[in-house]
């Protein structure tokens, strides 16, 4: 219950709920298990019945399609990416707090870090609705605009969870940023060698 209060919160008051959230001293296992799991399936089951079923055309042109088969390693292998990309970015957070003189136990640390990271995750992940229609322009404007509400979670969150200044929040949230940007052209590069070994897409049309 408490993960669809913060998720709508996060969007109606995000300040408010980044306080409720550093609030609760949840253990590590429980934010990341109990969210990131579930709502990373959103993109992944809408990608794969938008890409089968519905397809894409391109400037006017026939329907395009993917098989089945080559859509379910597709998926597969982005749901694993956002597991891992999740945890990985709140690991920098955590690890990064001792560079911003974050007070508290290394527990408490570790839940904030893994907080952040998984709520401002939140708006990309609920974004994947939009991939049951998979259209470029729609797809890209979509994305474009959760990834930037995300930045801002960001930049709004990392003061109030971590307890600093604005200031150093802002730098803070920034080297955040980064790390999330070099995070997702790994999993571009990863992409394309996966393709480049004979597992990539099969279209139909």
């Amino acid at each position: 219950m408490a993960m669809f209060q913060h998720t709508i919160g996060i969007f109606l008051n995000p300040d408010r709920e980044w306080e409720r959230i550093r609030g609760e001293k949840q253990s590590f296992l429980r934010v990341y298990a109990l969210h990131v799991p579930l709502l990373a399936l959103i993109p992944v089951i809408c990608g794969y019945i938008g890409v089968t079923q519905v397809g894409w055309s391109i400037a006017g042109g026939s329907v395009i399609r993917l098989t089945a088969e080559s859509a379910l390693i597709l998926v597969a292998a982005t749901y694993l990416a956002q597991l891992v990309a999740v945890y990985a970015l709140g690991e920098y957070i955590n690890w990064m707090s001792h560079n911003f003189g974050v007070t508290g136990d290394a527990s408490e640390r570790h839940y904030e870090g893994t907080a952040l990271a998984v709520y401002s995750a939140v708006p990309m992940m609920l974004a994947g609705v939009v991939l049951l229609y998979p259209q470029l322009w729609l797809v890209a404007t979509v994305f474009l605009i959760a990834g930037c509400y995300s930045v801002y979670l960001i930049y709004e969150g990392i003061p109030i969870l971590m307890n600093i200044p604005k200031e150093q929040g802002f730098i803070y949230a920034s080297s955040v940023i980064t790390v999330g940007l070099v995070l997702a052209v790994v999993v571009m590069v990863a992409t394309v060698i996966v393709w480049s070994a004979g597992m990539g897409p099969v279209f139909i049309r």
